[in-house]
């Protein structure tokens, strides 16, 4: 059955933070150091080391990680399909998706929900997360999915997905040799980001202030509006880029696109359901039901 401590331990896990976990569950700092706790009595393992002011899984935290993950995925899948039996199979929905999200990760959701659900009917709008919080807010969407850290007052998130943000370079170019970097020597690397207002940027610029480095230290040579903008553009450069892992898997594939791993960052973050009520409309409760048993 479902077990809020596993929800608030594997909030933890993803964060590696029990102050973003208590914001994200909406509990207390102590109540998270309470669950986690009772998991490690309850197993008798240490689930996480300190390092200074850093928390990191240790191997038992890995394993109940992946355990505690596939019993709340069939949890939910469970809840789901029972609740099919009440919901409504009708109406228009209209979403919005950041650039990420609307291209990687909805369109195979969409199209099993469309199949499912063929009297629903659904229009999507695309753009940064900053433009659809704020076509939220105008009432001209129903539904929003983003992939920023930051959360507009009146708004309320629910949490879609976990998403890492890799360093990527060309193969066969400049950079095809380099296997790691530090944080300090990205500052060198010529690179192509995402634009002002991009979710993407908001979670680059957190993970390197974190490091003691601000985005104007670094050496931008070009500002792209979409993901697939900057993928072409790094596939014809000597210069490297820090994207969704998501949207570079086919060219991980096929060889023309490879990562470079972080000595000493992580850049993760959480896609994040927005929807203008506290508890979202029954047509937009659905989809965030359906999408998250469909990942």
């Amino acid at each position: 059955m479902d077990d809020f401590r596993l929800k608030v331990f594997i909030t933890a896990a993803r964060t590696l933070s029990f102050t973003r976990t208590a914001e994200q569950q909406c509990i207390s700092q102590p109540a998270v150091s309470k669950h986690v706790g009772e998991l490690e009595s309850r197993y008798r393992v240490q689930l996480f080391n300190r390092r200074g002011s850093r928390l990191e899984l240790t191997d038992a935290g890995r394993t109940l990680l992946d355990a505690a993950e596939r019993i709340l995925d069939d949890y939910r899948r469970m809840e789901y399909e029972v609740s099919l039996c009440t919901r409504q199979t009708e109406g228009e929905l209209r979403l919005g998706a950041s650039t990420t999200v609307a291209q990687y990760l909805l369109p195979p959701i969409l199209a099993r929900f469309t199949a499912r659900f063929p009297g629903i009917r659904i229009s999507m709008l695309s753009g940064n997360s900053g433009q659809i919080e704020h076509a939220l807010e105008e009432h001209a969407i129903d539904l929003g999915i983003v992939e920023s850290m930051s959360r507009r007052q009146g708004l309320h998130y629910t949490l879609f997905a976990h998403d890492e943000l890799v360093l990527i370079t060309r193969t066969g170019g400049k950079y095809a040799r380099t296997e790691s970097l530090t944080a300090d020597a990205l500052r060198h690397i010529p690179l192509v980001l995402r634009e002002e207002g991009s979710g993407t940027l908001e979670v680059i610029a957190a993970a390197l202030a974190a490091a003691g480095i601000r985005l104007p230290q670094l050496h931008v040579i070009m500002r792209l509006g979409t993901t697939e903008g900057i993928k072409s553009f790094v596939r014809n450069s000597d210069t490297m880029a820090i994207v969704s892992v998501i949207s570079v898997v086919d060219c991980l594939r096929s060889g023309v696109l490879r990562i470079v791993d972080w000595e000493d960052l992580t850049m993760r973050r959480d896609f994040s359901f927005v929807h203008a009520e506290t508890t979202p409309a029954p047509l937009a409760g659905q989809f965030i039901d359906f999408a998250r048993a469909n990942l």
